[in-house]
C-alpha cells in the first residue's frame, strides 16, 4: 500500500489492545470508498468486474478455508475490489476488506495468476489486520485524520497538487510516512498470499512472473508513476522467496488463457484512451508480423485493435477486425462469449436494439449479458421484461449501483416513478453517497403525500424505512465527524 517503514519495525500482535476494532475499521474503509466512487477514474465494467471476481471470491474461499479470514472479519468487512482506469500500474488495501485495482496494472500482466498474486498479497494485508496495526502505532493520530492522509497519497500517486491539497500541512505529510507497511509486513502478505493463492487453484509461478515484471517496470519508469512499484518494493531476497516457494510446489510455467487476454486488452484500451494509443493499437493488428504470433496473442491484439477502433468511430475497421476476432476465438466457448459481448456493446451504442437481443442470451444470468439486455429492452420498448430481470437481481445483488440505476430506468420508462426514485436512491445507498440517497427517498416520499405512488402501499412503506435507515447511517457518520 503506501510506502515502506523501517525494515526493522516490530509489529505487535494481533490481539494488541491497541489496534482499532473490526467495527472502527470497516467505517474507515467506507469513508475512504466513498470518495473512490466518487473519483472520475472509479469505473464499474461489467466484465472486467466480472472477471476480477471469478478471482477474488475463489482468494476469499482459500483465504477462510485455511483460517486467514476469521467468521467476525468476513461478517464485518465489505470485501470488495474497486476498479481504477487509471493506467499506473498499482493495486492497494484499504481499511475494513476494500480494495483498489487500477486498470494499467491488469494490461500489463501475462496471465490470470499474476493478477491472482496482487490481490492474494492485498488479501493478505486485510486479514492479517496490518491497516489496524498500523493505526495503533498513529496514537496521536484519529483514524479519520489518517482516511484523509491515505486518500491523499492516493491523489498524489495521480496528481501531486491534489494530493498535497488534501494532505496539507507539514505535520500531516510527515504523519504520513509513518503510514507505511513495514517489511516485516510485505513478507507476512508474500507468504500468506502465496499460501491462499495456491490453495485457490492460481499458479505459485504467477507470483514469481508478478515480481519479476513488477522489478523491471521499476528500473526502466521511476518516474513516480507507478506507485504500486514505490510501496511494495520488489526486493532480491523477495523474488527469490517466492521462486524457492514455486520451486517446491513443483508446477510448470503459466498457461496463458484467452479469457485473459482478452480482459489484458480490454483494460489497456480503457486505462490508455489517447487517440495516438488506439490507432496504435489499430496498427498493431495489421503488423507483418501478426500472423506468426501465438493464438492467445492474436486474441489479445484483436480484441484491443476492436474496441479501439470503435473508440475512433470507425465502423468499417471494427467490422473487419471484428469478423477476424471471430475467428480467432472460434472454438473456444469463453473467447467467443467475451467477443459476443463487444459486439453487442458496440451494436447498444449503434442503438441496434434488436441486434444486440438476438446477439446475447437473454435468459442468461450473468451480470454483463443482464445489464446490455436490459438497456436494449429499456429502448427497444420492453421495459417491462428489463425490470423483472433487474428486479430478480438486485434482490440478492443489492450493492449493484449499476443495475439499481438501470432498474429506475425501466421503471421510468413504465410511468412508474415512485418505484423510479426509489431504484435511484437504493444505486445511492450502493456507493455509500448517504446524503443523495436521502434526497432521493424524501422525493420519493414527497411523491406518496402528493398521491403520485398510486397507491403502492407496499413500495411506500419500503421507502419510509429504508429513509430512516439511511438517516441513522447518516447521524453516525456525523458523529464520526
Amino acid at each position: 500500500m503506501l510506502a515502506t517503514a523501517p525494515a526493522g519495525a516490530q509489529l505487535p500482535t494481533l490481539g494488541d489492545a491497541g489496534a482499532i476494532s473490526s467495527s472502527a475499521e470497516r467505517k474507515l474503509g467506507e469513508r475512504i470508498a466513498r470518495e473512490l466512487y466518487r473519483d472520475p477514474d472509479y469505473i464499474d465494467d461489467p466484465e472486467l468486474v466480472e472477471y476480477v471476481q471469478s478471482l477474488w471470491q475463489p482468494l476469499l474461499a482459500a483465504a477462510r478455508a485455511r483460517g486467514e479470514l476469521t467468521a467476525e472479519l468476513d461478517e464485518r468487512f465489505a470485501w470488495q475490489v474497486l476498479l481504477g482506469k487509471d493506467r499506473t500500474i498499482n493495486a492497494f488495501a484499504l481499511p475494513g476488506g476494500w480494495l483498489g485495482l487500477h486498470l494499467g496494472l491488469v494490461s500489463v500482466t501475462s496471465s490470470r495468476d499474476e493478477v491472482a498474486s496482487v490481490l492474494a498479497h492485498e488479501l493478505s494485508h486485510v486479514t492479517q489486520r496490518h491497516i489496524s496495526r498500523m493505526v495503533a502505532k498513529e496514537s496521536q493520530q484519529t483514524p479519520w485524520v489518517l482516511a484523509a492522509m491515505i486518500l491523499g497519497a492516493m491523489a498524489a500517486s495521480r496528481n501531486p497538487q491534489a494530493g498535497g491539497a488534501v494532505m496539507a500541512g507539514s505535520q500531516a505529510l510527515a504523519a504520513q510516512q509513518s503510514l507505511n507497511f513495514s517489511r516485516d509486513m510485505e513478507r507476512e502478505a508474500d507468504r500468506i498470499g502465496f499460501g491462499v493463492a495456491t490453495q485457490a487453484g492460481f499458479e505459485p509461478q504467477g507470483f514469481v512472473t508478478m515480481f519479476e515484471k513488477l522489478q523491471q517496470a521499476a528500473r526502466l519508469n521511476d518516474t513516480g508513476n507507478y506507485p504500486y512499484l514505490r510501496t511494495h518494493p520488489m526486493t532480491s531476497e523477495r523474488i527469490a522467496d517466492m521462486q524457492s516457494r514455486q520451486q517446491l510446489s513443483d508446477h510448470g510455467p503459466v498457461q496463458p488463457t484467452l479469457e485473459h487476454a482478452l480482459m489484458a486488452a480490454r483494460a489497456r484500451v480503457i486505462s490508455n484512451p489517447g487517440v495516438d494509443a488506439l490507432r496504435a493499437t489499430v496498427v498493431e493488428a495489421d503488423a507483418s508480423g501478426f500472423a506468426a504470433l501465438p493464438r492467445v496473442r492474436q486474441a489479445n491484439v484483436l480484441y484491443a485493435a476492436t474496441l479501439a477502433a470503435w473508440r475512433l468511430r470507425d465502423p468499417a475497421a471494427v467490422s473487419r477486425l471484428m469478423g477476424r476476432l471471430d475467428a480467432v476465438v472460434a472454438g473456444d466457448p469463453t473467447g467467443q462469449r467475451l467477443a459476443r459481448l463487444l459486439a453487442a456493446e458496440i451494436a447498444l451504442a449503434l442503438g441496434d436494439n434488436t441486434r444486440v437481443l438476438r446477439t446475447l442470451d437473454a435468459d442468461s444470468k450473468r451480470r454483463p449479458e443482464l445489464l446490455l439486455t436490459a438497456q436494449a429492452q429499456v429502448q427497444s420498448g420492453k421495459a417491462a421484461e428489463a425490470a423483472q430481470r433487474l428486479q430478480t437481481w438486485v434482490a440478492t445483488q443489492p450493492r449493484d449501483a449499476a443495475a439499481w440505476q438501470l432498474l429506475s430506468s425501466a421503471y421510468a420508462a413504465q410511468g412508474q416513478s415512485l418505484r423510479a426514485v426509489r431504484a435511484e436512491a437504493e444505486a445511492r445507498v450502493a456507493q455509500l453517497d448517504y446524503t443523495a440517497a436521502l434526497d432521493r427517498f424524501k422525493a420519493a416520499q414527497d411523491l406518496v403525500r402528493r398521491g403520485a405512488g398510486g397507491g403502492d402501499h407496499i413500495e411506500a412503506s419500503i421507502i419510509d424505512t429504508r429513509a430512516r435507515q439511511v438517516e441513522s447511517a447518516l447521524r453516525e457518520q456525523a458523529l464520526e465527524r
